[in-house]
């Protein structure tokens, strides 16, 4: 008997652990380099910015420009990647954005920098990080065996609120040695990508025949795949809806922190506890699979937001970030379980697709929770906010506890039979 590439074991149908997978390893640590890397330069361009320009304007077009190609290009992404090799789209995005940021920290080095550089640059980044994730859920389905899949994505969760908390500070004290170490570290981090993609040996998508129709017909596939199995759908829509609340109140909280004299640096400390609190989550996500009942891991994360109400009895910055803990906790673990069956029960050809409608609902939702907590926070108080967004967490957790696709979720253990259940295409 020998194990393949993707973890299992010829003939016995067991697996071995992530961490014993060869080429999930070499993906996650290509992963945790490059969006280290990422999360420097998130930290260094609005540094850049405001020491060149002084312009917090200008510091935000940049923000704004890099965050756009997500909903522009989402969905000719994952088309991309369902058409064609993934492995060699995420190669290709991986440098592209190396020689984008490499012409940045040259013109910073050179001094030749000019503020219409800096946009463009972040513009490319965020392009290419487009289409290297709208690969990337394909190619972490084709390394990880069906059953494996939640842990996976588990592990994706803790690398994220790794980079997290490492990243703001790691930037800022690169930037104080120079203005183009942070992006040559991205640079360096981009090659370690790109190293760990050529020694991967798993095929990142099956055999494909050609598909026919427009390309609005091959678009409009993978919505109407995610829209026709409810269990999809639901979770879907719940999960966008409560990315509205979590940053609206991580912006309560930064309010509220400098309305009672907090410094900006400690009001940073309290934003990395709830990074501290995913990173807690993930690592119990293994425990948490095993003990609790899928529906209750699902649901878990909305009600979790009834701890917000502290804050209404007791307005204290302080109580708001321990409130928001218990939230950190559950949603590495329900998103473990989410995007797992995704990824399970979705084809190998739409996996693309599916993904980036997905990512669009939720991209369109998202950025509507500050604005909506800055807009209550002028007119009414900060506990008549936070009560808006509990109260709407609550109306979700209802719906999701009434829900019928949430309450006949399967078991994790048939995920291997979802897989085969599921995995036909539409007719």
């Amino acid at each position: 008997m020998r194990a393949d590439s993707s973890g299992s074991v010829a003939g016995v149908g067991t697996f071995v652990p992530l961490r014993r997978n060869r080429d999930f390893v070499l993906l996650q640590g290509g992963r945790l380099l490059s969006s280290m890397g990422s999360g420097v330069t998130n930290i260094a361009y609005p540094l850049l910015v405001l020491a060149v320009t002084g312009s917090a304007a200008r510091a935000g077009i940049v923000g704004f420009a890099n965050v756009l190609p997500r909903p522009l290009l989402g969905l000719p992404a994952g088309l991309a990647a369902d058409r064609f090799g993934r492995k060699r789209l995420m190669i290709g995005a991986d440098l592209v954005r190396a020689a984008a940021i490499c012409s940045l920290a040259a013109a910073i080095l050179a001094d030749r920098l000019a503020f219409w550089q800096v946009p463009v640059v972040a513009f490319v980044e965020g392009a290419g990080t487009t289409v290297f994730l709208a690969a990337q859920a394909g190619a972490l389905r084709s390394v990880v065996p069906p059953a494996q899949l939640p842990a996976a994505v588990n592990a994706q969760t803790a690398r994220a609120s790794v980079v997290q908390l490492a990243s703001p500070p790691l930037g800022g004290a690169l930037f104080q040695l120079g203005r183009a170490v942070p992006f040559l570290v991205d640079v360096a981090s981009y090659g370690f990508s790109f190293l760990s993609l050529a020694l991967m040996r798993t095929p990142f998508q099956e055999v494909r025949a050609g598909e026919a129709g427009s390309l609005a017909t091959r678009l409009a596939e993978g919505f109407r795949f995610l829209w026709s199995r409810p269990f999809l759908r639901t979770t879907t829509l719940l999960w966008s809806l409560g990315n509205f609340a979590g940053p609206g109140v991580l912006l309560v909280l930064v309010v509220v922190g400098r309305r009672q004299g907090l410094t900006g640096g400690w009001i940073g400390v309290l934003l990395s506890v709830f990074g501290a609190g995913l990173l807690l989550g993930s690592l119990l996500g293994p425990f948490v699979r095993r003990t609790l009942p899928v529906r209750a891991i699902l649901l878990a994360e909305f009600w979790c937001w009834l701890g917000s109400s502290l804050f209404i009895v007791w307005p204290s910055v302080y109580v708001l970030t321990v409130a928001m803990l218990p939230v950190a906790l559950a949603i590495p673990n329900s998103d473990s379980v989410v995007d797992g069956y995704r990824l399970v029960i979705t084809p190998d050809r739409l996996v693309g697709r599916v993904e980036s409608v997905r990512t669009m609902i939720a991209v369109s939702v998202a950025p509507l929770g500050p604005l909506v907590a800055g807009l209550l926070l002028e007119v009414v108080s900060a506990r008549a906010t936070v009560a808006f967004f509990t109260l709407f967490n609550v109306v979700l957790a209802l719906w999701g506890t009434l829900s019928p696709a949430i309450r006949d979720a399967p078991s994790l253990d048939r995920l291997d039979e979802l897989r085969a259940e599921h995995a036909s295409p539409l007719p």
